[in-house]
């Protein structure tokens, strides 16, 4: 097995120990029973550096899974080609941050609602000077995917993607 496959079977041995744990969205019951979250298998060509279109770091809301708004800054574009199809992404940080070092990408893609949670995904950009480092085989399931009493981001109709993305977290089937 290389090096990169083992990386992110490492990364999801370590999550799945930690939904066990007390400190997990998962209820104490769900927790007994609970034998690892389900992924697609990692396939390196959800792997990617793309460069950055820098934005104006305006202050924008993204509405919640409880119908509240959160304020992020619109930090940035990326185009990404993944097997399946290119689209432009929404890149988010923490407002009045000037020079993140991870943004923020909630995605909806065409599995959402069928085969990953309905309302969406995010996964984590690792900023590398004006590129970014996208890796959706790290694509994860909001909290409230698991538990009600999260609110989590929804994302914005621009990062709907028409195409499945079949990588990282997916239903329990």
């Amino acid at each position: 097995m290389n090096d990169y496959v083992s990386e992110v079977l490492d990364h999801r041995r370590t999550k799945d120990d930690f939904f066990r744990t007390r400190q997990s969205p998962l209820s104490e019951r769900t927790r007994n029973d609970f034998a690892g979250l389900a992924y697609y298998p990692p396939d390196p060509a959800y792997r990617l550096i793309t460069s950055l279109a820098l934005a104006h770091g305006e202050e924008t809301e993204l509405l919640t899974s409880t119908g509240e708004l959160q304020t992020y800054a619109l930090y940035a574009t990326a185009h990404v080609q993944l097997p399946e199809g290119g689209a432009e992404l929404y890149l988010y940080a923490p407002p009045g941050e000037r020079a993140p070092t991870q943004l923020f990408v909630p995605f909806r893609d065409a599995t959402s609602g069928k085969e990953t949670y309905g309302a969406g995904r995010y996964v984590e950009a690792q900023v590398q000077g004006d590129q970014v480092l996208l890796d959706f085989n790290f694509a994860y399931h909001p909290y409230c995917a698991y538990s009600e009493g999260w609110s989590c981001p929804l994302p914005p109709q621009a990062n709907w993607l028409d195409f499945p993305v079949r990588a990282g977290e997916r239903n329990l089937l």
